[in-house]
């Protein structure tokens, strides 16, 4: 008898003790490294698509269609008077149009990390600091003149 209360004492100090341990482990040292803590401060902002005009031999061709991501640190975000989206859609229109290297007809040859790049190094020179962490491609398309026309 007395042995089986020692038992019930003994399996109930076991499962408080682990509880507590687990709990205590789960919000002090949960594995996740400080400094790759930074990206829970990042919000994601989605650009609305763009159509760039692809003119060639004086013609329309077609429009190359994009549409991008990018990262910013939330606080900035709250802080601006004006929203950086206009920025990133104005800079990655100026540099698709007049990209002369652009081959709209094979676009998966296209250099899309030197877009990026520009388009987060022109957005933050013009929003006076560095506001734009990462630029992403949500999608990037071609579109003839006569695949526009006949829809």
């Amino acid at each position: 008898m007395f042995r089986g209360i020692l038992i019930g004492i003994w399996m109930t100090a076991v499962t408080a003790g682990s509880s507590y341990g687990a709990v205590y482990w789960m919000t002090h040292y949960n594995g996740v490294d400080p400094a790759a803590a930074v990206i829970d401060g990042l919000d994601y902002e989605k650009t609305r698509a763009i159509n760039v005009p692809m003119i060639a031999n004086g013609r329309l061709q077609g429009y190359v269609v994009a549409q991008f991501v990018f990262t910013a640190d939330a606080a900035s975000l709250a802080r601006l008077s004006v929203p950086p989206h206009p920025f990133v859609v104005d800079e990655a229109f100026r540099l698709l149009y007049e990209d002369r290297s652009l081959d709209f007809e094979h676009l998966e040859r296209y250099d899309l990390e030197t877009l990026k790049t520009q388009i987060r190094e022109k957005v933050n020179a013009r929003m006076n600091g560095d506001l734009i962490r990462d630029v992403l491609v949500e999608e990037f398309n071609y579109f003839s003149k006569d695949d526009v026309v006949s829809n």
